[in-house]
């Protein structure tokens, strides 16, 4: 039997800002402080305009914001 895996999160770095940005299952996408304690819990609706670069970040740093896996 075949399991299809829905990642939890991508996250990304706005080129202009360099923001941590995640796009969670939902399609949404938020700005990550650059903080020590509970980044996630803290984050904020992020809407990208024509302007917005979002650069690709690999995976194996979401545990720096405390990200769901």
């Amino acid at each position: 039997m075949l399991t299809l895996r829905k990642n939890a999160v991508a996250l990304f770095v706005e080129r202009s800002s360099q923001q941590w940005i995640v796009l969670d299952p939902d399609g949404n996408f938020w700005i990550v402080p650059q903080t020590n304690e509970n980044p996630w819990d803290q984050r904020l609706p992020f809407t990208a305009t024509e302007e917005t670069e979002l650069e690709p970040v690999p995976g194996h740093y979401k545990y720096m914001l405390g990200l769901p896996t």
